[in-house]
């Protein structure tokens, strides 16, 4: 089972030492122990295994992977050992390892044999680098690594795929791409967001018997998104509500030729339980809105700011952005609603127009993808990915509220706290899934669900929806429009299935 709580590589490093010393064990005892741990997942993901090639660098890393190679030959399985250097480098723990494993009859071998024992290996053990690499994988490392990779072997990381950096999830140059990442003490922030989601594969996580001890010393303010989270957060129903008991909310956008943006907004503020949602929108955009979702308001707007200014006053929450556009229309809309005093929820085009007039609000939640985290961060999207725990804690300190970076392993910032999610799949990357988000969140603020849990539960619900279709009729041609009815009978369920 994983554990809730995220930490940074430092955080673990230090903390197992305190950890390990309260619990009355010894930093090798826990070598042993994570050496353990990653031979019995290995065993029990690959019953049939004959033959294991374990490669090994220099660290404890490598010494955790001595502890599997002793514990696999001990059981009766080919064992080749590779090292990445001379055996008089390791030192410490990992020293010790060896030590074992070669008093048993292990031999250790040159790393120049790697195509040779890739070859006749059933599974790879993957401990060359840990946790605690600095800077880009390269030269002979990097061969290495591919040749790993190009060897179609099921891979086993041990703590990490080597390469991936702990504390971000960016790649290292080059990363291994494993099947399985056996994970201690405490699971590394890097390992689920970015780039991970593409190398990490399954992740399992062991606290080594110290658990308790180390969350004790570090509890943490990064943690992944879960059911507990934000399952009691939306409110029952009372037996005598009406329609504006559930919010007023209105959707803004929809300029000529994007009325499919601001539908699929409305459609999912509508179906997330909103009492009343309407809608302005171009006036070539109300008629396509009108017969797709007649339960929601549709009025043609001409850009009159006095007139939005009103309506607003009579609202509860406003959304802001899908198929907005960039022109003086789109930007009399934007002022408007920055001019409000209510919850909002800004993407797509009302994004680039706040990076264009930025200003702070505590009353909005922001959704942008990594593109539009680099225009409102005036950076690239590469810096955006190389640490987008820093990216989210940047927008919140700059625009206010709640920023939600979007992508495999969306974050969630309220300026105090960084939610996780760990659902989500790839087939999301299609059109519309950010409008269908937007409408969720907006109609969860409708019914006064605060800002942040608002948003976390969004997100969940927005995830999880998509993950249901998947397994149901696979990735491949998930539309934005299918998670609507999804999104709804999830919320019916008050996500005790999820």
């Amino acid at each position: 089972m994983l554990s809730q709580s995220l930490y940074t590589a430092q955080q673990v490093k230090l903390g197992e030492v305190e950890a390990a010393k309260q619990a009355g064990v010894s930093l090798y005892q826990l070598m042993l122990r994570a050496g353990e741990a990653t031979y019995q997942w290995l065993r029990d993901s690959y019953p049939n295994v004959d033959s294991v090639t374990i490669v090994c660098g220099s660290g404890n890393n490598g010494g955790d992977g001595f502890v599997v190679a002793k514990l696999a030959k001990q059981a009766g399985l080919s064992v080749r050992l590779l090292l990445s250097c001379d055996v008089s480098k390791l030192v410490g723990d990992a020293k010790q390892a060896q030590q074992e494993w070669s008093e048993s009859g292990g031999e250790v071998e040159s790393i120049t044999l790697i195509d040779e024992a890739l070859h006749c290996a059933d599974v790879v053990v993957d401990a060359l680098l840990g946790t605690g690499l600095v800077g880009n994988v390269r030269g002979g490392m990097s061969n290495l690594i591919n040749a790993i990779n190009q060897s179609g072997k099921p891979v086993i990381s041990i703590d990490i795929p080597s390469g991936l950096c702990a504390n971000t999830g960016a790649i290292l140059g080059d990363s291994i791409i494993a099947n399985t990442t056996v994970t201690f003490i405490g699971i590394k922030q890097g390992l689920v967001t970015g780039k991970a989601r593409e190398v990490v594969g399954k992740l399992h996580f062991s606290d080594l018997g110290v658990g308790k001890e180390f969350e004790t010393l570090y509890p943490s303010n990064v943690t992944a998104l879960t059911l507990d989270d934000v399952s009691h957060k939306l409110p029952s129903r009372s037996a005598t509500a009406h329609k504006g008991t559930n919010g007023r909310l209105l959707c803004v956008g929809g300029f000529e030729g994007y009325a499919g943006a601001i539908r699929l907004c409305s459609e999912a503020a509508v179906r997330s339980g909103a009492g009343l949602v309407s809608t302005w929108c171009h006036p070539n955009s109300v008629l396509p809105l009108q017969v797709a979702c007649p339960e929601v308001m549709t009025k043609s707007w001409l850009g009159d700011c006095s007139e939005l200014d009103s309506k607003l006053q009579t609202q509860d929450v406003v959304a802001l952005g899908p198929g907005l556009g960039l022109d003086m229309w789109a930007k009399n809309a934007f002022d408007a609603v920055q001019r409000s005093c209510l919850p909002k929820v800004l993407d797509a085009d009302g994004l680039t127009l706040l990076a264009q007039y930025p200003n702070h609000d505590s009353l909005r939640v922001i959704t942008p993808h990594p593109g539009e985290a680099a225009r409102l961060l005036n950076c690239s999207v590469k810096e955006v990915e190389a640490d987008r725990y820093q990216a989210a804690r940047e927008l919140q300190h700059r625009y206010g509220g709640v920023a939600v970076l979007k992508g495999a392993g969306t974050l969630i910032y309220d300026g105090e706290h960084i939610s996780v999610c760990l659902a989500g799949n790839p087939g999301m990357a299609s059109g519309g899934m950010g409008d269908v988000l937007t409408g969720i969140i907006a109609a969860l603020l409708a019914q006064r669900i605060p800002l942040s849990d608002a948003a976390k539960l969004g997100v969940l619900l927005h995830s999880r929806a998509a993950d249901e279709l998947s397994d149901k009729n696979g990735q491949i041609g998930l539309l934005a429009h299918d998670l609507i009815p999804e999104v709804r009978r999830l919320l019916n369920q008050k996500l005790v299935s999820i």
